[in-house]
């Protein structure tokens, strides 16, 4: 983890190699007093370049960076710009080969437009995920774990030594949730493997206020995750490739008046199983675990930031959709741990199969807790990103959690983790229905999410009749709150670093900073 440091004082600079300068103008009212002379140098070089890209001047041995966030002011502006800005103003400094970027962030209008409040925390934020470095490359090559030595941040925002203590350890505890995320989520799939993925987050929280039990063994998931257990019929037969269910638990020390419940996809590789991928479309799928990173991550920054009053439970349904002569396939009729019979439709709709039976258990375990709120978190359909875009999480709610998936999308409107909001309506459940008095419930059709309509929505009514929760609806006695999270387009794409979306959002949820 880099170390993140709070700059006060003029003297302080001197300890770095660079200057981003990050904001919407270059107003020295909007930033500290002690770095006029460096701002001086690079407003020099403005009046010759009106455009926002990024501008390099040197002041002494400093290299002062101006990463400017453009416009704020039209309609679909958002505090992104921020993030942005800081992203390119480190890899900047990265590419001048500094090891040591002060970050500064303007003033502006973190005080005039509530949209922009969070806008210190998230450019820091944007300066860390700038010099993550994979845990591939931070095992294989030790000189090059790290991109910097450290980062400063300063701010007139930070009135104080005690906020810029708050802040730092927010921004580091959410980055640690984030790492963690990014090393499963990105890993390629030898190397976090089910069976390591458990070693991983052993060795994480080993010590730490996070329990952790784990579930492994066919017999085992075919007593109890029957769904799971098919999927993991075909990888079973490599030792390295057994699925696992690993069990995550933060319990706050005071009183519990609030349960967050999830349960994350963890598909580390998927070749589409009998109906395998097909026309260089495979290549990425190691990316297919990333709602399950989210879930481990999500302890990770509980861990750290130890939030009060909140009980927080995860599951990870950790698998491979390996093919082969023991691959599961269409047709076949398995009864969900929840006693609902189950129609194959299509081997490479794995996901909802693999996070049935765990949704299921902890339905069940929500019967007994404070206040519970159910989730599954989950790279899932290529519909979500035909949809909303690349950029954008997807949540949607059962009955009693209506109004939910509102307020995810707005605390991340406003800490750069964007969200759009779907709706479970009864053409998902009419399309789910049995087609005849085999079943009891029809997985998927045979057509790709991202040719069916509502290919997206559909899935989380699947998962709601597999596990029995359509027997907690708002008409039930024992009503339990569920909100489905499509991340197929927010987790990022390979080649790329994963973003860790939504995490932060989910955190913010968990009022953990």
């Amino acid at each position: 983890m880099v170390d993140v440091k709070h700059v006060a004082s003029a003297n302080d600079v001197d300890t770095y190699d660079a200057i981003v300068v990050v904001g919407h103008a270059l107003d020295a009212n909007s930033y500290p007093d002690y770095l006029g002379a460096c701002l001086d140098g690079v407003r020099q070089l403005r009046e010759c370049d009106a455009s926002n890209d990024v501008t390099v001047t040197v002041q002494g041995n400093l290299l002062v960076i101006w990463s400017p966030t453009g416009p704020l002011n039209r309609d679909y502006d958002d505090v992104r710009r921020y993030k942005d800005a800081a992203v390119k103003g480190i890899t900047r400094a990265l590419k001048g080969g500094k090891e040591s970027p002060l970050l500064v962030v303007d003033n502006d209008n973190s005080n005039n437009n509530e949209d922009y409040q969070q806008s210190l925390l998230v450019s820091l934020l944007g300066a860390l995920e700038a010099v993550y470095v994979p845990v591939e490359v931070r095992e294989a090559l030790p000189d090059k774990s790290r991109k910097v030595s450290c980062i400063g941040v300063a701010s007139t925002q930070l009135q104080s030594g005690e906020a810029a203590g708050q802040l730092i350890k927010d921004a580091t505890g959410l980055e640690y949730g984030r790492i963690i995320t990014r090393d499963i989520g990105g890993s390629d799939p030898e190397r976090m493997a089910p069976s390591k993925v458990e070693d991983y987050l052993r060795e994480t929280f080993n010590g730490t206020c996070v329990k952790m039990n784990v579930i492994a063994g066919h017999t085992s998931f075919v007593k109890d995750y029957p769904l799971f257990a098919a999927v993991d019929r075909c990888a079973d037969t490599v030792h390295r490739h057994q699925g696992r269910i690993i069990y995550l638990e933060y319990t706050s020390p005071d009183d519990v008046t609030a349960t967050h419940m999830f349960v994350g996809k963890g598909v580390t590789y998927d070749t589409g199983g009998a109906d395998v991928k097909a026309g260089g479309v495979m290549a990425g799928m190691h990316r297919d675990k990333c709602g399950a990173a989210t879930v481990a991550g999500i302890f990770g920054m509980l861990e750290k930031l130890r939030p009060s009053g909140v009980k927080v439970v995860g599951r990870m349904a950790m698998v491979r959709n390996s093919v082969g002569a023991n691959s599961y396939v269409a047709d076949e009729i398995i009864t969900s741990a929840a006693g609902v019979r189950v129609r194959v439709g299509n081997t490479d709709a794995e996901g909802r199969m693999a996070m049935a039976d765990p949704l299921y258990h902890t339905a069940q375990q929500a019967l007994h807790e404070v206040n519970p709120h159910l989730y599954t978190v989950a790279t899932l359909t290529g519909h979500a990103v035909v949809a909303m875009g690349e950029a954008y999480s997807i949540a949607m709610d059962n009955g009693p959690a209506r109004g939910h998936a509102q307020h995810l999308q707005g605390v991340g409107h406003v800490i750069a983790d964007p969200w759009e909001v779907s709706t479970i309506r009864r053409e998902d459940y009419n399309f789910v229905a049995p087609r005849n008095e085999y079943e009891d419930v029809l997985q998927c059709n045979n057509l790709p999410s991202s040719r069916t309509p509502r290919g997206h929505q559909f899935p989380a009514a699947f998962m709601i009749r597999a596990s029995g929760l359509d027997k907690h609806g708002v008409d039930a006695e024992t009503p339990l709150r569920y909100t489905h999270i499509d991340i197929a387009g927010s987790s990022g794409h390979y080649p790329g670093i994963p973003t860790a979306a939504p995490l932060l959002t989910l955190a913010k949820n968990i009022n953990a900073f």
